[in-house]
């Protein structure tokens, strides 16, 4: 009778333990239940660095192989790729940011099979107005849910963006994983997805819709789901939308320092740190992986603001990876520079190279060690 006990409460925890380690998708593939699997483990103990368009365009330079702001700085890439497909519901051959798709494609497959992660987000035109991702025009998801006007035209950039994911393969034609971030900051409300112009209700029904619309109709399972919000002050915000554990892999949010005196600095961290520590406690109450999907401060003028700022939010969480933003360089229009990451000699680099040496920050080199340790 014992060991009959025995034996029942070690399958009992064997289970327990493959449910929480289980993608939302049953039929996900081998490589992408992979994934899931070493970023929960991973995030006990390390948080993966990652960077917006790192390979293809930088301060001062665009394309070049094998490059990026990042390794100039460290001799090392990133370890989690940010990439976007906007545009492709266009039929462009370049993506919102002028990135040509077949040379995104290079890029993703590059960083994938030198170790690194890839997420992909989309600021997709507004499908009513005929405007771009922060054209707000009330009633724009209730037009694309099933019986509104759009939704027809939705199923169409829903079928784009199917058949561009399944071209995202490795050199030997393994379908490479990918953390998809749809309707990012959807707390926000300057997205047409965002809290101002959609309930929550119609929000869950659009997220569930495109989740099974990609599972079942075009059999995506290379796919972990994202749950992205704005910067947040009461977790009741978090969760307002949450569309399901279902249908939600990770759970993340983004927000931006842009005050840069002793205060304000200050502010941000604290405020990282609580939200930080919130969806922590929520991924693992729910069994779920939790990031930080975007952050950064424009031009980084602050000289210790990785080991100062950075490091103090994601100390001892399980936050699986922090991802700044794109450098593009100087903006014409706005007249000044737009970067996230820095370059060789820009003024937090000397910080940059400290917090890559931290054993608990992960980049590309040790990120692949740690990926392929059983």
């Amino acid at each position: 009778m014992l060991r009959s006990l025995t034996i029942a409460i070690a399958l009992l925890c064997v289970c327990s333990i493959t449910t929480a380690q289980a993608p939302s998708d049953p039929q996900a593939t081998p490589a992408t239940k992979a994934l899931y699997i070493k970023l929960k483990t991973l995030s006990k103990q390390f948080t993966i660095f990652g960077h917006q368009d790192a390979l293809a365009y930088g301060v001062g330079w665009k394309g070049g192989q094998g490059r990026s702001d990042v390794k100039s700085v460290v001799k090392d890439h990133p370890g989690v790729y940010g990439w976007d497909i906007a545009h492709l519901e266009l039929d462009s051959s370049r993506e919102i940011d002028g990135i040509p798709f077949a040379d995104q494609r290079r890029y993703i497959r590059e960083g994938y099979e030198r170790g690194g992660i890839i997420t992909l987000s989309w600021h997709a035109r507004n499908p009513l107005s005929g405007g771009s991702a922060w054209d707000t025009t009330p009633g724009t998801v209730a037009s694309i849910l099933p019986g509104g006007a759009k939704h027809e035209i939705y199923l169409s950039w829903l079928d784009k963006a199917a058949a561009y994911i399944n071209t995202l393969k490795d050199s030997k034609g393994n379908l490479i994983p990918i953390l998809f971030r749809p309707y990012h900051e959807l707390t926000g409300n300057w997205f047409w997805w965002c809290g101002n112009v959609c309930t929550p209700d119609e929000f869950k029904t659009l997220w569930r819709f495109t989740v099974h619309y990609f599972r079942d109709k075009k059999q995506l399972h290379q796919l972990l789901y994202v749950y992205n919000t704005a910067g947040f002050d009461k977790e009741e915000i978090f969760m307002e939308r949450y569309p399901g554990d279902d249908v939600t892999d990770l759970i993340s949010f983004d927000n931006y320092q842009y005050k840069t005196d002793p205060s304000g600095r200050q502010q941000f961290i604290q405020s990282m740190r609580w939200q930080s520590e919130t969806i922590s406690r929520i991924a693992e109450e729910k069994n779920k992986i939790a990031a930080i999907a975007e952050t950064g401060l424009e031009a980084i003028p602050d000289p210790t603001w990785w080991t100062g700022v950075i490091w103090p939010i994601v100390k001892d969480l399980q936050i699986a990876y922090v991802l700044v933003w794109r450098n593009h360089g100087y903006m014409e229009k706005e007249k000044k520079m737009h970067y996230y990451a820095p370059y060789r000699g820009q003024a937090s680099a000397a910080d940059f190279k400290e917090f890559h040496k931290n054993p608990a920050i992960l980049f590309e080199k040790r990120l692949k060690q740690q990926l392929q340790r059983p």
